[in-house]
């Protein structure tokens, strides 16, 4: 066994001889919690003045204990502290560096605790802060997507099933599918704070403690609703964190979709939008590429959202009550989650807001492809009362003839429509324009500018 001097002592009193080096490496989180620094002091000023409140120390010890905290977390805000591998993990390395500074105090703020439920605290805390801001970042995306989708309320495009013309939309119909899609993400964010929002601060290493505390206390310092009712619950959930990062996850996929449409809308085959060249870049060789990059990068990280969420199902699946050291790879994954999700939204956001669209290319896309042929069929059936199953063959009679003479459906011959069915008069060509097709869609919901910008106005509203 290596012996190492600067080793941690503060469990070292069952053990005779120091960690091996490889046992210290794997041992070792400090490199990835050091991000609960925040949390992690919080939840222990919280502690110490519960502890002091309750006579199990004294006001001169909280004193000195605040005192030196404040001091710690300011020289970790101003990245003067020295992290050590050899004191594990945030909480140590913490303790560590407030003995230093205080004396015998610092030792009795471990009083009535655990670093079981010292770490559910910060991790349940940092998750919760993490839900809360990327709500406000979708917000932000949301936000942008109202302005393009104002803007063109009325651009006509091609609206796609199997990737193949259907019906004409409108560009900012389109836009506010996603709008919808991402309210209920922020939805899924602010279900899981809920849950989560109750503390485990005070269960000990398992089982509570003998100590007169007031977790009610600690967990109204810490923003939290309540304490959690069960001591085994406190240390070993993680629940909390598996909802959040099925949270991202599916905020993830919803990027990734608009972010493969933001690919194929900017190829040279479609050209509906043009990228700013904040959001492109070019090609080492050839001269004449614009490539959509960010966008990929978005859709590739949607992978490493949903990676996490199973990683940190495996990791959690066979687990047996409270605590196990496995849990301690639960912050890496979930961290690797939501920075991704940070990125991807800020990067979403930023192309969406400067992406110009190019209503001439998506008007004569959604000209073609025989995009109303859906409203000669309701034609059929509105002003001839023809039934649906008729009219729908009619009308696919129609477009083979078109397609036949290699021309539009509206610059089909009356003459030749009027074979198909005798009853059709020239009035039927009023609603085969796209502007009359998307025009049309007036139920709630549809593409009908009028709807969209109702839609719009409502969501502006309600996002302030």
């Amino acid at each position: 066994m290596t012996k190492n001097p600067d080793s941690n002592a503060m469990w070292g009193g069952r053990f005779s001889a120091m960690p091996d080096q490889v046992m210290e490496a794997i041992n070792a989180s400090i490199d990835v919690d050091k991000r609960l620094a925040e949390q992690d002091i919080a939840g222990s000023k919280a502690h110490a003045a519960m502890l002091a409140k309750t006579g199990v120390i004294t006001a001169a010890d909280e004193a000195a204990i605040q005192k030196g905290l404040d001091q710690v977390l300011s020289e970790i805000r101003d990245g003067k502290f020295k992290f050590s591998k050899a004191l594990e993990d945030i909480h140590l390395n913490v303790e560590s560096r407030l003995k230093e500074i205080i004396g015998e105090p610092a030792g009795r703020l471990h009083t009535a605790r655990s670093r079981n439920d010292q770490v559910a605290v910060d991790f349940r805390l940092w998750v919760k802060s993490a839900c809360e801001t990327r709500r406000d970042q979708i917000t932000a995306l949301m936000k942008a997507l109202l302005v393009q989708a104002e803007a063109h309320a009325d651009t006509v495009m091609p609206g796609f099933t199997h990737l193949q013309t259907a019906q004409p939309v409108t560009f900012g119909h389109h836009l506010m599918a996603y709008v919808e899609m991402f309210d209920r993400d922020r939805g899924r964010f602010a279900d899981a704070v809920v849950r989560m929002n109750e503390s485990p601060l005070g269960a000990a290493a398992l089982a509570g403690t003998g100590f007169p505390i007031d977790r009610h206390m600690t967990a109204k310092a810490l923003g939290f609703d309540r304490p959690m009712a069960n001591s085994l619950d406190c240390v070993s959930a993680r629940d909390f964190a598996l909802e959040a990062l099925t949270s991202v996850a599916i905020c993830a996929q919803h990027l990734s979709r608009l972010a493969e449409e933001i690919v194929i809308w900017s190829s040279a085959q479609f050209g509906f939008v043009r990228m700013s060249d904040a959001w492109s870049t070019g090609s080492s060789i050839m001269p004449q590429k614009r490539n959509p990059d960010a966008a990929e990068l978005v859709r590739a990280k949607s992978g490493r959202a949903m990676g996490s969420l199973v990683q940190l199902f495996t990791i959690m699946k066979g687990l047996p009550l409270a605590y196990s050291k496995d849990m301690q790879d639960d912050k890496l994954t979930t961290f690797e989650a939501f920075d991704s999700l940070d990125l991807s939204l800020q990067a979403m956001a930023g192309m969406i807001a400067t992406m110009t669209p190019n209503k001439e290319r998506m008007r004569a896309s959604a000209s073609s492809g025989f995009s109303t042929a859906t409203d000669l069929a309701d034609w059929l059936v509105r002003e001839l009362n023809v039934p649906f199953r008729e009219a729908h063959h009619i009308t696919g009679a129609a477009v083979k003839a078109a397609e036949t003479a290699g021309i539009a459906l509206p610059d089909l011959p009356l003459g030749v429509l009027q074979k198909l069915e005798p009853r059709i008069t020239d009035k039927v060509f009023a609603v085969l324009t796209v502007d009359a097709s998307v025009a049309s869609r007036q139920s709630y919901g549809g593409t009908a500018p009028t709807r969209v910008r109702e839609q719009v106005a409502a969501w502006k509203a309600k996002l302030g």
